[in-house]
């Protein structure tokens, strides 16, 4: 029963060390400014709990596509979702992506 506990330990210790370290890298590069943020309509929210995440600038095939914001519920309590963002660095952009926090 102990090796099972260990292990069970373990796998979640690396999984949410895992976790961490994705949220600090950037995800994509381009060399031109996105276009300023799209006008996206929501509505009401489907459930309780329920939080808006914004659509974004992604970087695909050469040139920039819409991202559509959706609805998503928190993974714990009081976690508040926290944008991504295009970075200037470099002679580039780079898109830091949002995460809970």
């Amino acid at each position: 029963m102990r090796k099972r506990t260990w292990l069970l330990a373990l796998i979640l210790t690396i999984g949410a060390t895992t976790g961490c370290a994705v949220r600090a890298t950037y995800a994509s590069y381009a060399r031109v400014p996105p276009p300023p943020p799209g006008v996206e309509v929501y509505g009401l929210a489907p459930g309780p709990g329920h939080v808006w995440v914004n659509g974004y600038w992604a970087w695909r095939g050469g040139g920039y596509a819409w991202a559509p914001g959706y609805w998503a519920r928190p993974p714990r309590p009081h976690a508040r979702w926290a944008p991504g963002q295009w970075v200037y660095r470099h002679g580039g952009y780079y898109y830091q992506p949002g995460g809970w926090r």
